[in-house]
């Protein structure tokens, strides 16, 4: 299983990259996920659409997919509160959605 989503993202004033809606959908997403595999569907694995910023076809460089936010122009990377919160996810086995 995969998904993810597009959004506008930048590095904030504070250095940051802060993406609530990402985090609102993956939890949505993830939650509905733990349900299919409670009513016994066989989900073997997820991947999330995308650790980084990238290229897409249909947009360009204009949305952003990633958890971890590019600057295109210097390849700094700085990771989204949405990295966080899969990190944080992930450190405790899912169970904290």
């Amino acid at each position: 299983m995969e998904n993810g989503m597009s959004g506008v993202d930048w590095v904030s004033e504070d250095g940051r990259c802060h993406d609530p809606q990402r985090i609102d959908f993956l939890s949505r997403y993830l939650k509905e996920l733990g349900r299919a595999i409670a009513d016994g569907i066989d989900v073997r694995g997820y991947f999330l659409w995308s650790v980084l910023d990238n290229f897409e076809w249909a947009e360009g460089y204009k949305e952003r997919f990633g958890i971890i936010h590019v600057d295109f122009e210097t390849q700094t990377r700085t990771l989204k509160d949405s990295a966080y919160w899969y990190r944080d996810l992930i450190q405790a086995g899912g169970f904290n959605l």
